[in-house]
């Protein structure tokens, strides 16, 4: 499908998932992709009508503990190594189990997912502020993007093969990720991506670990009622031009 301007192009964005505030993210999302008049866009709550996603150019997604079927593991592996183009958001890595007597911990229960985006999530530590940097300033991406401090969730992450990802942004840290089952993070790698783009064939996956969001009701069952409202990298004039830059890639323009 051609992605030249004045021409339409199809876009799913997948919102859905656990623990964090859906219609807020989903909402925010779709203004922004708005702002793109050729952009014509289907929303759905998960993966699984990979025939969908198979007639957009592009998909867009923020999830969290979204488990994709191994058919729509497959099928969209395939929409990306024939040309896709995916903007993958926050939780997108993510597969989470609550409840346990050692905290949060992060099934391995879709590696070939993990092998697809690049990452799995693992944990993070108690959200406070970090400093991201941007590790390619050449990249139009993210060239004249000045560091910045956040206080989103730093994601901890494994990844399948860090030396196929071409880190965008990243953050450096070491310590105890509290309330998780793998907690000790004080001997890892201390250079953590926060953005990365991620080839596959002829498509292509831009992963950015920001932009976690909760409100009041977000943690049900788990609580009835969340006493905070987090917004995060959602108020980083920073992370809104990534956004931007990010769906300007997606339609393949490269400034």
């Amino acid at each position: 499908m051609s992605n030249t301007p004045g021409r339409r192009i199809d876009v799913t964005l997948v919102a859905g998932g656990k623990y964090h505030d859906i219609d807020f993210a989903r909402r925010e999302l779709l203004t922004l992709l708005g702002e793109h008049e050729e952009f014509r866009v289907r929303v759905q709550p998960d993966y699984e009508d990979t025939a969908g996603i198979a007639k957009s150019s592009i998909l867009v997604s923020y999830t969290c503990d979204v488990r994709p079927s191994e058919k729509a593991q497959t099928d969209i592996r395939s929409w990306v190594e024939n040309g896709g183009r995916w903007v993958a958001l926050h939780g997108t890595n993510a597969a989470l189990t609550l409840g346990g007597p050692n905290g949060v911990d992060a099934p391995r229960c879709f590696p070939s997912w993990a092998d697809t985006l690049g990452s799995q999530f693992v944990a993070h530590p108690p959200i406070q502020p970090y400093t991201v940097q941007v590790s390619d300033p050449n990249h139009w991406l993210v060239a004249g993007i000045e560091s910045f401090d956040t206080d989103d969730e730093l994601y901890l992450s494994e990844y399948a093969n860090r030396d196929a990802l071409h880190g965008l942004l990243h953050t450096t840290w070491q310590g105890d990720a509290k309330g998780f089952v793998e907690a000790d993070w004080t001997n890892c790698d201390p250079t953590h991506l926060v953005m990365y783009l991620r080839d596959l064939g002829q498509g292509s996956i831009l992963y950015n670990t920001l932009g976690h969001c909760r409100g009041h009701y977000d943690m049900a069952p788990v609580l009835d009622y969340y006493p905070r409202i987090e917004r995060c990298s959602w108020e980083k004039p920073a992370y809104y031009e990534l956004l931007r830059r990010s769906l300007r890639w997606a339609r393949g323009l490269n400034e």
